[in-house]
C-alpha cells in the first residue's frame, strides 16, 4: 500500500528561485527511506511540507487514510509545569480517550444495557486498547527512557528546562511511544550518544511502520534505510539501497555521464571540423552539406556535462612536535554541586596519537576538553602542556564574540596580516561565495559556523588538535572534507565524537569516560568494540574452567614432533592475521564488514594465544627430555 504520494511539488521562498522543482515521489508502507542532500537543499523544507506547516505552491500530495505522522523535529510548547516525565506520558492520550469510553460503555452493561451494537462496539475498542498497551505503560515508559538515556532524575526536571538536544530526546520518545505509523526523523542521531543510537537503530528495525529520516550519519543510513532520496538543485533522484550502495551508484552514475558527454562532445568537434572545411570549399553543394551537418550538430546537445560539488581544498598546517608528551593530566578532578563528572583521571597525549574520548550524553566530555583548553579550572589535579604544544580547539557549539559582524570581518579580526580580498578568497576556499561573505555570523547554520571557525583555525601552524562532535550539523560533504583535512594533518588529535565512520577512521586510542573514571583502550575503535563486547559477555557468563592440558606421553621424538605441528600452525595463524588486517584496511568504511572481520580476527588471536601457550609448554618439555 502506498503510505504518501507526491506529484510536481514545489515550493518557493523568493521570486524567482524555486527551491523544490516538481518533486515526484511515492513511499510504500514499511519502507525505510533515507532523504539526502546538501544543507539547504530543501529536505526540511519537504518534511515541513509532508507535516503541513508548510503549503506548497503546485503539485499533489496524498496520505493512505487513518495514517499517524510524525515529526522528530517539531517540538510541541507543553503547560510549564510539565515535566519531563509528563511529556513522555502525553503520548497515551489516545490510549487514555480509549480507555475512558471503555469504562462508560462498561457502567451501561453493568447498568442492565445488552444491546448487540454496544457489545460489539466494547469488544472492538477493548482490542484496539490492548493492542496499545492498555493498562500497562509504565514497561513501555521505561523500556523508551532507558534506551534514550533519559535518566530517572532528568524525567523528573521540568521539560522546559531542558537543552534543545534533550528536548529533541524527549520528544523521539514521546514520538516512539505514541505508536506513529510514519515516523519522519530529522537528523536524529545528532543529539544521541552512541549507545542511544544504537538502541535506537535497533528499534527501528523491529518498527513496523514506515520511516523517512533526514541524516548525515553514514552508519546510521547503512543499518536503518533501504532506499535513499537525494535532492540536488530541487530534483529528487532515486537509489535503491543504503549509503554505500547510493555512495557507489553515485559515482558510477557520473563516471557514466562524464562518458557519455565526452563521447558526444568528441563527435561534436569531429563534425564542426567537418562542416568547417566544407564552408570553406565555398561551393554550394558542400554548404548545404555543412548546413546540414550543423542541424545534425544542433541535435546531438542531448547529454549535459555532469558536475560534482566543489570540494574544499584547504588542511591544518601542523607544528613540528620534538617530544614525546604534548600534553599530561595528573589527578585531575571535576564536579557540579553534589555530582562528580570524574576524579583521579591521569592520561598522557603523545606527538602523533589519535585519542577519541567517548562516554554517554552528560558524562563529562566535553567539560574535560573546556579544563584542558583553560576554560574551566579542575577541582583537583595538574594539567601539564608541554611548552612546544600548539593547541586548536574546535567546540561543540561554536560562538563568536561578534555575532552581527560580517565573514570578512570575523576573519581579518583574528587573521591580521589578511588583506580583504585575501580575506575572501580564503573565505571562499570554505565555500563561502559571493554576497554570502557579507552575511552576519548570527545567520548562518551550525554547521556553517563550524566552517568559519575552522577556516580560522586551519592556517595556525599546530600540533595538538582538539574536536569535539566535528561533524555535528555538517552535511555528508562537508563531513567528507573535514574528514580528509584531518586525514592530512599529521599532529596528535583529540576529539569527542558520536560519529563511527568519524572515530573508526581516525582513532588509534580510545578513553572512554564512564561513571567518574576514564578507561584507556590502546586500540581503533573496531578492537575496542570488540574488547567491550568480551568483557560484557564475561560479566553475563559463568567462569569457565580451562580444560586440562593433556600429558604428553612420550617424550623426546614425540615432543618434537608436536612442537614442529604447533610451530606450523602458529605460522598458519599468523599469515591468517595478517590476511584479515589487509582485509580490515581494505574495508575501512564498509563498517558492517569491518565488524564480520573484527569478530573473525579476535577468534583467531585467541587460537593463536592458545599455540603460543602450547609451544611453551612443549618447548620446556623438550628441555627436560
Amino acid at each position: 500500500m502506498i503510505e504518501i504520494q507526491a506529484k510536481d511539488l514545489e515550493k518557493s521562498f523568493e521570486v524567482g528561485k524555486t527551491l523544490l522543482k516538481g518533486l515526484t515521489f511515492q513511499i510504500e508502507q514499511g519502507e525505510r527511506v533515507g532523504l539526502l542532500g546538501r544543507n539547504g537543499a530543501g529536505k526540511t523544507t519537504l518534511f515541513k511540507i509532508l507535516t503541513g506547516e508548510l503549503d506548497y505552491d503546485a503539485g499533489q500530495l496524498v496520505f493512505a487514510p487513518g495514517r499517524r505522522l510524525g515529526l522528530i523535529s517539531q517540538i510541541p510548547v507543553y503547560p510549564p509545569e510539565y515535566t519531563v516525565e509528563d511529556v513522555l506520558r502525553s503520548a497515551f492520550a489516545r490510549l487514555r480517550k480509549l480507555g475512558e469510553e471503555l469504562d462508560a460503555l462498561t457502567c451501561r452493561m453493568e447498568a442492565g444495557e445488552t444491546d448487540s451494537a454496544l457489545l460489539r462496539r466494547y469488544d472492538a475498542l477493548y482490542a484496539r486498547f490492548e493492542g496499545f498497551g492498555g493498562y500497562d505503560t509504565d514497561v513501555a515508559v521505561n523500556k523508551i527512557a532507558n534506551g534514550l538515556s533519559i535518566s530517572a532524575a532528568q524525567r523528573r526536571q521540568l521539560f522546559a528546562s531542558l537543552s534543545g538536544g534533550e528536548k529533541t530526546r524527549v520528544n523521539l520518545g514521546r514520538l516512539i511511544l505514541e505508536d506513529t505509523d510514519i515516523l519522519l526523523l530529522d537528523e536524529p542521531t545528532n543529539h544521541l550518544d552512541l549507545r542511544a543510537t544504537e538502541w535506537l537503530e535497533e528499534y527501528l528495525q523491529g518498527f513496523h511502520g514506515t520511516v523517512l529520516a533526514i541524516s548525515h550519519d553514514r552508519y546510521f543510513l547503512d543499518r536503518t534505510v533501504r532506499r535513499i532520496l537525494e535532492i540536488e538543485n530541487g530534483t529528487l533522484s532515486f537509489y535503491s539501497g543504503n549509503y554505500s550502495f547510493y555512495a557507489v551508484e553515485k559515482e558510477r552514475r557520473y563516471q557514466e555521464q562524464l562518458r557519455r558527454y565526452e563521447k558526444e562532445q568528441a563527435e561534436i568537434d569531429r563534425l564542426s571540423e567537418t562542416a568547417r572545411k566544407m564552408h570553406e570549399h565555398n561551393t554550394e553543394l558542400l554548404h548545404k552539406r555543412a548546413f546540414s551537418i550543423e542541424k545534425r550538430i544542433a541535435r546531438m546537445r542531448t547529454a549535459s556535462k555532469p558536475v560534482k560539488g566543489r570540494k574544499l581544498g584547504v588542511q591544518f598546517q601542523a607544528a613540528e612536535f620534538t617530544g614525546d608528551e604534548a600534553l599530561s593530566l595528573r589527578g585531575i578532578a571535576k564536579s557540579y554541586g553534589d555530582r562528580t563528572l570524574f576524579s583521579d583521571v591521569s592520561l598522557k597525549i603523545q606527538g602523533g596519537e589519535r585519542i577519541a574520548l567517548i562516554g554517554d550524553n552528560g558524562a563529562g566530555k566535553s567539560t574535560l576538553l573546556k579544563l584542558i583548553m583553560g576554560e574551566e579550572p579542575p577541582d583537583g589535579g595538574r594539567i601539564r602542556i608541554a611548552p612546544q604544544t600548539r593547541m586548536a580547539y574546535l567546540p561543540q557549539i561554536v560562538t563568536f564574540e561578534h555575532p552581527d559582524w560580517n565573514l570578512v570581518d570575523s576573519l581579518l579580526a583574528v587573521k591580521r596580516n589578511l588583506s580583504a580580498p585575501s580575506a575572501r578568497n580564503r573565505l571562499a576556499l570554505y565555500d563561502f561565495r559571493g554576497e554570502d561573505v557579507f552575511k552576519p555570523v548570527s545567520v548562518l547554520s551550525g554547521g556553517e559556523q563550524s566552517r568559519l571557525r575552522l577556516c580560522m583555525l586551519m592556517d595556525s601552524e599546530i600540533n595538538l588538535l582538539i574536536l569535539d562532535e566535528p561533524t555535528n550539523h555538517l552535511d555528508i560533504a562537508s563531513r567528507e572534507w573535514i574528514e580528509d583535512a584531518v586525514e592530512a594533518y599529521d599532529g596528535a588529535l583529540l576529539f569527542v565524537s558520536h560519529d563511527r565512520y568519524f572515530l573508526q577512521r581516525f582513532a588509534t586510542r580510545v578513553w572512554e569516560l564512564s561513571d567518574g573514571r576514564i578507561r584507556d583502550y590502546p586500540m581503533g575503535f573496531a578492537f575496542y568494540r570488540a574488547e567491550k563486547a568480551r568483557e560484557e559477555a564475561q560479566q553475563t557468563e559463568p567462569p569457565r574452567q580451562k580444560p586440562k592440558k593433556e600429558p604428553v606421553r612420550n617424550p623426546g621424538r614425540s615432543v618434537k614432533r608436536q612442537l614442529e605441528l604447533c610451530e606450523r600452525d602458529i605460522a598458519k595463524a599468523e599469515a591468517r592475521l595478517g590476511e584479515l588486517d589487509a582485509a580490515m584496511e581494505a574495508a575501512a568504511r564498509d563498517y558492517e564488514k569491518l565488524m564480520e572481520l573484527s569478530t573473525a580476527r579476535e577468534s583467531v588471536q585467541a587460537e593463536l594465544d592458545g599455540l603460543y601457550e602450547r609451544w611453551e609448554a612443549l618447548g620446556l618439555m623438550e628441555a627436560e627430555a
